[in-house]
């Protein structure tokens, strides 16, 4: 699978075949409701024309629902997307009739393109917030994306026993996890590999500060096989 960083908690899959975008962040929309968190890695602008089979939104903040970048890609009509979005985000997106837009709430699975992908708890500032487990079922690899989350033992239950990789954010404001809970993290979930993210794009920080020797560090919008 070759996976893309957005920045922040954008990420692009693509096994050849079918493409998977979630929480792309790619305009500057949070700088005009709060100048401090001005972009820091500016927009790639080639990756606002990729076009998704499926697209997930894991909750309604604005870097990750963003009603900038979002219409972009639900407006386009020449190609019908799945949608996965808990109810917050799925009461905005399904304005966009040409795709068809999934209510992907806490339990929720959903099997398409030889991909299950299941709405696992998060534990956020939106009571909606969701991470995302997406199982490719011709290779049995198992990639999970926590969501914007603290750390809290009631999200283990929702896991499986064989997550490969878990993308987990590490910057510690916002009610997410640090870097210290989201390497306990790690280890609580069993996942055999970690990618920290959601850092670099309103602050300085960067992705070596999760400190595992079992994490892999991506750059942004680099392609890397995972």
């Amino acid at each position: 699978m070759k996976i893309t960083w957005l920045g922040q908690a954008g990420l692009l899959f693509d096994n050849g075949k079918i493409k998977i975008m979630v929480d792309p962040y790619l305009s500057n929309s949070v700088e005009k409701v709060d100048p401090l968190n001005y972009r820091r890695v500016p927009v790639k602008e080639e990756f606002l024309s990729v076009t998704p089979d499926v697209m997930i939104f894991t909750h309604d903040h604005l870097d990750h629902y963003d009603p900038e970048t979002a219409p972009i890609f639900l407006g386009r009509k020449e190609k019908r997307m799945t949608v996965l979005s808990p109810s917050s985000v799925w009461q905005k997106a399904r304005a966009f009739k040409t795709h068809n837009n999934v209510q992907f709430n806490r339990g929720t699975s959903w099997t398409e393109y030889s991909f299950r992908f299941t709405a696992v708890k998060a534990e956020h500032s939106d009571v909606h917030a969701i991470g995302v487990l997406i199982e490719e079922l011709d290779t049995s690899k198992t990639f999970y994306i926590t969501g914007d989350t603290l750390y809290n033992e009631a999200i283990f239950a929702d896991l499986p026993e064989n997550v490969d990789v878990v993308f987990l954010p590490i910057n510690g404001v916002g009610n997410n996890m640090n870097e210290t809970d989201a390497v306990r993290f790690f280890h609580a979930c069993g996942a055999k590999t970690a990618v920290p993210y959601h850092v670099g794009m309103f602050d300085e920080k960067t992705p070596d500060i999760f400190d595992d020797e079992n994490k892999i560090i991506l750059e942004v919008y680099e392609e890397s096989e995972l």
